[in-house]
């Protein structure tokens, strides 16, 4: 098959599709107001199976003098805000936690396939690529989300903790300050922290936008000279984001719960991110190829993306595993809290057990034989599990931290949900009819069109 006969194509966002996303964004702010509703008015989704709450709190209590006492203090100073309103913060930033990695990792995966000089993916490339121009998106929506949110959900950001005379100053809190604070005061603004808050996203989207003017300048000047630019520019972008992922997720995820931390949580974070983006990205082609796109895409290449969507499934699984398995078999006290609060409590505890079912074995069993990773049948069916599966994850981190026993998952969440994701696939599409759907000149092209596994 040589060069000839590669036909360059185009996607195009039908208004078909277009009103479909639009319907997804209707009922998602249909859900999001009704949830809304219901939660001011204390609604049933809120205090499902109260029960649990005085065990939990027993243990607790029984765990760690510490941890009782953050409780306390959170107590005293939380009742200026209502608790619906606490619960639309916390939906609103795990969600947009969760999408945030969609974009970024659109951009990992463009820049690992040019530092392993990968050929396979070549006709694939430009999907998660589409995925990255959810960056400027999302950095908007966490600064301005933080702002507006900070104090509930973050408890870091209260100043009186850091009031060594006062009766709610917490040494260990305090003695992170530096971290958040630095070079200011503690409990004034927090220049470190937004400051890597700026120059993650600012960086992340200057790595972006030069490896996709050069993707672009490919397809008109067909010089190799483009993709060995990308691959030298790609791995720097790896190096920055090895550091960057890890610092974004202690930042934006780990802090919400302050006392207790993880020397795994960056990894566990980007595992999440990776597999759920993977699980998207190959959501995307099956699509793609359903529709009649994506001609020098073949089972080969399905089976490839199908074995990144079980490999990384299972290392998801084994980061999870190690990072339960250190602080529950060493028995920490003052870290065991954290799971005990997500495996006892509802709504966490069935979400915690879902959780591994749904992101572990479903797609371990589903994904197991070579067919399953070569049909677009099964495809369709394990990606969604799997972008489900994460999202409950990200809810698991982030919600219990903030919320502690009044959280809920009911129409408000599942509504925030829809809107992201109607907003993010409206972006991927739109951007991704704007280009070719492959590089016609990329100089490995020819490698991939002969891929055999």
């Amino acid at each position: 098959m040589g060069h000839s006969t590669i036909v360059e194509e185009k996607f195009i966002f039908t208004p078909e599709a277009k009103r479909k996303i639009i319907i997804l964004l209707g009922v998602g702010i249909f859900l999001f107001i009704v949830g809304l509703w219901l939660a001011t008015k204390g609604g049933h989704d809120d205090h499902a199976e109260g029960h649990s709450h005085a065990a939990t709190q027993q243990l607790v209590a029984s765990i760690d003098e510490a941890v009782a006492h953050e409780d306390h203090t959170e107590g005293e100073h939380h009742h200026g805000t209502a608790t619906w309103l606490k619960r639309m913060y916390t939906t609103l930033w795990m969600n947009n936690i969760y999408f945030v990695g969609l974009g970024i990792i659109g951009l990992f995966f463009v820049a690992i396939q040019y530092a392993a000089q990968a050929g396979w993916s070549a006709g694939v490339k430009r999907i998660p690529l589409a995925m990255g121009h959810w960056l400027p998106v999302a950095f908007g929506l966490t600064v301005v989300l933080w702002f507006i949110s900070n104090h509930d959900i973050f408890h870091w950001t209260h100043s009186y903790l850091y009031d060594k005379s006062g009766s709610s100053y917490d040494e260990i809190i305090d003695g992170k300050a530096p971290y958040f604070y630095w070079p200011g005061e503690p409990g004034g603004f927090p220049i470190f922290y937004i400051a890597r808050m700026v120059i993650f996203f600012g960086m992340w989207y200057w790595f972006f936008t030069m490896i996709k003017k050069n993707m672009m300048a490919e397809d008109i000047e067909g010089d190799s000279k483009y993709w060995f630019k990308n691959r030298s520019i790609s791995a720097w972008f790896l190096v920055f984001f090895a550091v960057s992922s890890s610092v974004a997720a202690w930042d934006w995820v780990m802090s919400i719960d302050t006392h207790w931390f993880s020397t795994m949580f960056g990894w566990y974070v980007f595992a999440s991110w990776w597999v759920t983006a993977l699980a998207m990205i190959t959501l995307i082609v099956v699509y793609l190829k359903e529709a009649g796109y994506l001609k020098v895409v073949n089972a080969n290449h399905l089976h490839d993306l199908g074995k990144f969507v079980f490999a990384f499934s299972i290392f998801w699984t084994y980061i999870w595993f190690s990072q339960f398995l250190l602080i529950y078999y060493a028995n920490i006290p003052e870290e065991t809290v954290y799971f005990i609060e997500r495996m006892s409590t509802s709504p966490y505890s069935w979400i915690f057990f879902t959780n591994l079912i749904m992101n572990f074995v479903l797609p371990f069993l589903l994904l197991m034989t070579r067919d399953a990773k070569r049909h677009l049948s099964m495809l369709k069916v394990v990606c969604p599990i799997i972008i489900v599966g994460h999202w409950f994850d990200f809810y698991n981190m982030v919600t219990p931290g903030v919320m502690q026993n009044d959280g809920g998952l009911g129409l408000l969440e599942i509504g925030t949900a829809f809107i992201f994701l109607a907003a993010f696939l409206w972006i991927t599409l739109s951007s991704l009819s704007k280009m070719p759907l492959f590089g016609k000149n990329h100089p490995l092209l020819e490698e991939s069109l002969h891929h055999h596994i």
